[in-house]
């Protein structure tokens, strides 16, 4: 299967999906990431549902020039594949790019890759590198590249590397880097990649914002912020952590894109106080937020501000490590989950902005998604749980970050299980603190960005010795049945394998997961063609400002 290739030589999978979708049977967006997943262009597979493809309203003609100044945490931009929040990705991606972008009609775009081919037993992937990309510094772009950032990823030994749960396919477990073979250089524009079983998350994994691509001479030591080479069409000026970054249109050689309306970008750090950001839309010190919770959004809407919504997979979980002390006990853990009403904190937390989730990280969203049958909250039996397990006057900590949401979100947890009679203590943290240690708190909460598929995610999140298993969940049969359920196509077929999965991970107590909550941004009236994307994904290079 080929992206961009004429309707008539789509995959059959494709057109299954595609019936299956027509019928009712599956959402239109979940058809559009599959079918692109598989090689299917946009084109293709709008006209496979006998729809044109969407394109961007846009009245009037961009202009050239000014500023945009963006409300964003600024964090470190060290290694991309080290990168555990999408902040510093979306500085990082206006001068550094993926193979592939995750669009926002949920299909996936070529980016550094011109294309891709799979095989029918998605065992052999054939990656077409864009020509005509060039690095800052003058280098032609080409498979060396894209080779050097497969193996980069693929180094699982690399403390914080999320992309070797991604790329999990292509690496030895003896050597924990790339198979020897799986990665082959066809020519300067080629490379081939040769799996030992079916995966059909590798597109997906590789349009996630660990994925950036990096020159050739980034090493394992390299700093991104000290050398900023990269094949975007901005170039880094400055970054000050904490502070500000910002990015000017490049100078040293055209972007493979074409022309860029902004003269650059400024990223300005507010922290995660909400209140603060309202006032420099106020004062007129930002043009755009990256992202406006729940209990902000009547406040930009009263400046008159434009907003910008779209339903998403985004999330939060109350994670408790499995292996350390007292959530080393799973009677503890079903007992605390028990406790607590994901309606009622859905309601509480976020003003009912999503939907309910049901502690298993697999969204409706999702092809392969299996509804369960719902467990109802009984804090009653949850505290005799928790007394015969001999947890009755146990400390249970529960720790957040400070200062939005997701602190809110924690409280109205914490209060639950205090009011089912657990003795609850609450540590908030700063953000410059939290971030540090994430995935090594005994009981906290994450906030979660959407993937295309749900078994992407438990790979990612709930596997084995993963970098981002932060719940520390553990579980060779639940690593065996995903492992199987990662090489099935058939959307239908792998939701017999999410239907385990997903109860699996729900009867393990890992995770209280309240909602999934819709994503919004703000900005003002002069920022042009800008939408929300569902990963909270910056994309600028056609973003223009009306002064």
């Amino acid at each position: 299967m080929t992206h961009s290739l004429p309707e008539e030589n789509v995959r059959p999978i494709v057109r299954k999906l595609a019936k299956d979708t027509k019928a009712g049977k599956m959402d239109r967006r979940e058809f559009i990431a599959l079918a692109s997943t598989f090689g299917a262009s946009s084109a293709a597979a709008y006209g496979l549902l006998g729809l044109a493809v969407p394109t961007p309203a846009q009245a009037q003609e961009g202009k050239k020039g000014g500023v945009l100044r963006v409300a964003s945490r600024v964090l470190e931009i060290t290694d991309p594949r080290k990168f555990a929040w999408t902040e510093p990705g979306n500085i990082s991606r206006q001068f550094c790019e993926p193979m592939v972008r995750w669009a926002s009609d949920f299909s996936f775009q070529p980016m550094l890759l011109e294309g891709w081919e799979v095989s029918d037993d998605a065992q052999t992937y054939t990656l077409k590198v864009r020509q005509g990309a060039v690095w800052t510094n003058g280098d032609e772009f080409n498979a060396d590249d894209i080779i050097h950032n497969l193996n980069r990823w693929c180094d699982k030994a690399v403390e914080g590397n999320s992309m070797a749960a991604r790329m999990s396919t292509l690496i030895d477990p003896d050597t924990n880097k790339a198979i020897e073979g799986a990665i082959e250089k066809v020519d300067d524009f080629t490379v081939q990649l040769n799996l030992p079983r079916p995966d059909i998350t590798l597109i997906a994994g590789m349009s996630d914002y660990p994925a950036l691509c990096v020159h050739r001479s980034h090493g394992d030591d390299s700093d991104l912020a000290q050398s900023p080479i990269g094949t975007g069409p901005f170039e880094l000026v400055s970054i000050e952590i904490g502070t500000m970054a910002e990015v000017k249109r490049r100078e040293d050689g055209k972007w493979w894109g074409g022309d860029v309306y902004l003269d650059g970008i400024r990223f300005l750090d507010f922290g995660t106080d909400n209140a603060s950001i309202v006032a420099a839309f106020d004062g007129d010190e930002i043009d755009i937020n990256d992202e406006s919770t729940a209990d902000f959004i009547e406040a930009y809407d009263a400046l008159g501000l434009v907003k910008s919504s779209k339903p998403t997979a985004n999330t939060i979980v109350a994670r408790m490590r499995a292996d350390t002390p007292p959530y080393d006990s799973k009677e503890l853990r079903n007992a605390i989950q028990l406790a607590c009403d994901n309606e009622v904190l859905l309601a509480i937390s976020i003003n009912n902005e999503g939907i309910p989730a049901e502690n298993h990280h697999v969204a409706p969203f999702h092809p392969e998604y299996a509804e369960l049958p719902k467990i109802a909250p009984d804090p009653a039996k949850a505290m005799e749980m928790a007394t015969a397990a001999g947890h009755a006057e146990t400390e249970i900590d529960i720790i957040s970050i400070d200062g939005d949401w997701r602190t809110t979100t924690t409280d109205a947890i914490g209060a639950q299980l205090r009011q089912a009679g657990f003795n609850v203590k609450r540590t908030v943290m700063p953000g410059n603190t939290f971030w540090n240690d994430w995935t090594k708190y005994p009981f906290s909460t994450t906030n979660w960005g959407p993937r295309p598929l749900g078994v992407q995610v438990l790979a990612l999140a709930y596997r084995s010795g993963e970098a981002w298993n932060e719940s520390g969940h553990s579980n060779p049969e639940f690593d065996a049945l995903l492992d199987e359920a990662l090489g099935v196509f058939d959307a239908d077929e792998r939701r017999d394998y999410s239907a385990k999965l997903q109860a699996m991970l729900q009867d393990s107590g890992a995770i209280i997961q309240p909602f999934w909550r819709n994503q919004a941004l703000h900005h003002t009236d002069k920022v042009k063609n800008v939408s929300a994307h569902q990963f909270r994904e910056m994309h600028y290079e056609k973003v223009w400002l009306d002064a």
